[in-house]
């Protein structure tokens, strides 16, 4: 199902080729019979016409993964803690059939980006931060920006959305829209309004923290297909422990960053799965003060992974809303 709130505004550019739209109220909606019928994947190998690439940022360099013509409208689509640019192989080849460029790159310190991180920067510091993955991102976008002639449309999944919005209140012209996806909806200790474990998490470090994630993840506790369980369990091989750690502790800390996106005059949306690891509620409370739109759909913390099709057509609607 799809619940929109607030108003948004565009700043112009090109639209992508082609914009399907969410299916009217009663009648079947083709996205969701696709999504509910996709098949399980072998995540390591990425499909064809895939182009991996890399980026030169203040942390060291970052593994990318790029699919459409380069002259499309740009989209970057940036993961979370534990997680990779192959979350996103689902979405990509969508995007790209619309006539957009889409790009998305491991975090510093996670997956094949494991090389990146604080010992880089200069002068060097000792741990992962806010400053480190915004002035990253801030990088990125940069580069695409002057090689598309335009802003960039922005996804931030997770923590991302956090850091993606902090970007945005840097270098609010590098953005041509921003998706927020399943973004902590919480201001300050972010864990404590999850689902059933919110109250007793302000007792757990950075370090226990990150050890239960991780731990969760490997245990399938939230059951993912076969090929995909594999291929998270493998990429903990290269993860750099600390940037989990450093990432969880940073989430106790999330700053408040309604009030940035909600003076920010470009398309917004907040896009969750029902069974997010956060209650719809707080999403909508969130999306409310943020002034974006809010789509929820089956599932939980993954709609990239479980929910592509009526996620693309989504965000689609969003870079074609001015």
């Amino acid at each position: 199902m799809h619940r929109h709130q607030g108003r948004t505004r565009h700043d112009g550019g090109a639209r992508p080729a082609s914009v399907p739209g969410p299916a009217a109220e009663g009648v079947p909606d083709p996205e969701a019979r696709l999504d509910a019928g996709l098949p399980d994947l072998d995540w390591a190998v990425l499909p064809a016409g895939f182009r991996r690439t890399t980026y030169r940022v203040p942390s060291g360099v970052l593994a990318a993964i790029a699919l459409g013509e380069p002259d499309g409208v740009p989209v970057v689509l940036v993961p979370g803690a534990t997680g990779s640019k192959e979350d996103f192989v689902l979405m990509m080849p969508l995007l790209a059939a619309a006539g957009c460029h889409a790009i998305s790159f491991d975090l510093a310190g996670q997956y094949e980006s494991g090389g990146a991180g604080p010992e880089n920067l200069v002068p060097p510091q000792p741990r992962y931060s806010y400053g480190l993955f915004v002035e990253d991102v801030l990088a990125v976008l940069g580069t695409v920006t002057a090689a598309a002639g335009r802003p960039v449309h922005v996804v931030g999944y997770s923590f991302a959305g956090t850091v993606a919005a902090l970007a945005l209140a840097a270098r609010p012209e590098l953005f041509a829209s921003i998706t927020l996806l399943s973004c902590p909806p919480l201001a300050g200790q972010a864990f404590r309004g999850v689902s059933r474990i919110g109250p007793a998490t302000g007792l757990a470090t950075g370090r226990v923290g990150a050890a239960l994630m991780v731990w969760g993840i490997r245990r399938n506790f939230i059951p993912v297909p076969p090929g995909r369980l594999r291929f998270v369990r493998n990429r903990f091989t290269l993860t750099r422990r600390q940037s989990v750690r450093d990432i969880v502790a940073l989430m106790k800390h999330t700053p408040d960053v309604a009030a940035t996106l909600a003076a920010a005059p470009l398309p917004k949306l907040v896009a969750v799965g029902q069974h997010d690891l956060w209650p719809t509620t707080l999403h909508a409370a969130f999306a409310r003060a943020a002034g974006a739109r809010l789509a929820v759909y089956p599932g939980g913390h993954s709609p990239c992974e479980t929910s592509p099709n009526q996620l693309s057509r989504d965000l689609l609607a969003l870079i074609s809303s001015g």
